[in-house]
């Protein structure tokens, strides 16, 4: 647990604590006796930094405006976790790409993507998908599930050109992941997709519609609109794809999901992947899947390869100091942020950027083109910290993220998995850490 240097007494918790002294800008790290208790949070919207933690109106007024409570039953030992040995829980594939019947083309892809070999939910949904098997898939973030349904789906298209495949996703950002995931995966193979998401221009997307895509990603409200309107005849697609289908539940898409799959023929192939399977999508399974093939490759609640630790303040005033004294250090490197709203999102990242770090941010308020922007430049390591609300916190696969800071407590401890999910990635040992 990190601690400031201020009322350190009786704030121990688990195996470690490290000392951060704001004047000096250093850790110091000391190892303690395992001391367990639980406690209440509180956590306060970070408050105007100018001000003095000795001015308390401004305090409470800074807690009115962007307070907010986190759930009483959240365990805060849940939040510090060290990362599993790489060698200890190494993965050793049954398959390898080239034992799947993948069509060439695909095979050759795969190789320039730099796959070597596949991950446990690849290894056993793909054999099942190129069966033609229904399936419900249960993995980590961050395990590959993208490639397992596109690699077979791909394969599948490219042996009848005349099939037509839906995905549909919870985000934009996710949907434009698939997407890119789509046109690295066909290269060369005459394949199209079309991108039906909020945000961006219909028009062009609809001209997209009108060239008879084999490929159709997008979200539900923007598939269902199109789907009313006559401009996307969903009983040719003939396969569905439920990509973080309980994030779709938790956005409120139960009903537009249901919509959409009555109006797609009987019988077809339908593959459901999701971290989690709460009693909504466990109904769905039930009334609109064929005999589902159940794939699960959990390994534990969060990340194995993430280091998790939390950053306790006796004086909240310090929050953004303390933040930035972190982001100074060459570890870290890119850094994802998480806030709870959109404003404090914003806030925080001009904070930052007035502070010297290279930031930008991504919230519900941002254009699809600035989410999309700042999502680039983030992958291309041109700004070293993105701040974000959870519209980022699932399926986004963004390369070599050495930190999760969750500034703002998350909502769930559900929300807390799917953020700390952004790091640890492709067997690299991540970190997060949550101030509280």
């Amino acid at each position: 647990m990190i601690h400031s240097d201020i009322g350190l007494k009786n704030n121990i918790l688990n195996d470690f604590t490290v000392h951060f002294n704001l004047n000096e800008g250093e850790c110091e790290i000391k190892e303690l006796t395992n001391v367990y208790f639980r406690y209440r949070l509180r956590v306060m919207r970070f408050s105007n930094h100018k001000n003095s933690h000795n001015n308390h109106k401004s305090r409470n007024n800074n807690q009115k405006r962007f307070g907010h409570r986190v759930p009483k039953d959240l365990d805060i030992s849940k939040l510090i976790n060290k990362a599993i040995s790489l060698e200890r829980s190494e993965f050793v594939a049954e398959h390898t790409f080239q034992d799947f019947p993948l069509n060439p083309g695909v095979q050759a892809n795969i190789v320039r993507r730099g796959y070597k070999q596949p991950t446990p939910i690849q290894d056993k949904a793909i054999p099942e998908v190129c069966a033609g098997r229904d399936i419900v898939g249960v993995a980590d973030t961050g395990t590959g599930k993208t490639a397992a349904f596109l690699l077979p789906l791909i394969t599948k298209v490219l042996a009848n050109r005349n099939e037509k495949v839906l995905v549909l996703c919870p985000t934009r950002e996710l949907a434009l992941q698939i997407q890119e995931e789509f046109v690295i995966f066909s290269k060369g193979l005459g394949l199209s997709a079309a991108l039906c998401i909020g945000g961006l221009a219909a028009g062009p997307q609809i001209s997209v519609l009108r060239r008879n895509p084999n490929f159709v990603i997008g979200t539900p409200g923007r598939i269902k609109d199109f789907a009313r309107r006559h401009l996307l005849n969903l009983k040719f697609f003939r396969t569905v794809v439920l990509d973080e289908a309980d994030r779709m539940v938790d956005m409120g898409f139960i009903h537009d999901i249901k919509f959409l799959l009555s109006l797609l023929p009987t019988p077809r192939h339908s593959l459901f992947f999701s971290a989690t399977i709460p009693s909504d999508i466990n109904s769905l399974i039930q009334q609109f899947l064929n005999n589902p093939v159940s794939i699960s490759v959990k390994s534990r609640d969060t990340s194995a390869n993430v280091d998790q630790d939390v950053i306790r303040l006796a004086d909240k005033s310090k929050k953004i100091d303390v933040l930035r004294a972190l982001l100074v250090k060459a570890e870290f490197n890119k850094v994802l942020i998480f806030g709870r709203t959109k404003r404090g999102v914003e806030k925080l990242s001009n904070i930052l950027a007035d502070k010297g770090i290279k930031s930008a941010s991504i919230h519900g308020n941002n254009s699809q083109a600035s989410r999309q922007k700042a999502l680039n430049l983030f992958k291309q390591n041109i700004i070293q910290v993105l701040v974000a609300t959870d519209v980022a916190a699932r399926g986004l696969d963004i390369f070599g993220v050495s930190h999760v800071i969750n500034f703002d407590m998350p909502a769930t401890y559900e929300d807390y998995i799917h953020r700390i999910g952004r790091t640890g990635r492709a067997d690299k040992v991540g970190k997060a850490l949550t101030f509280v």
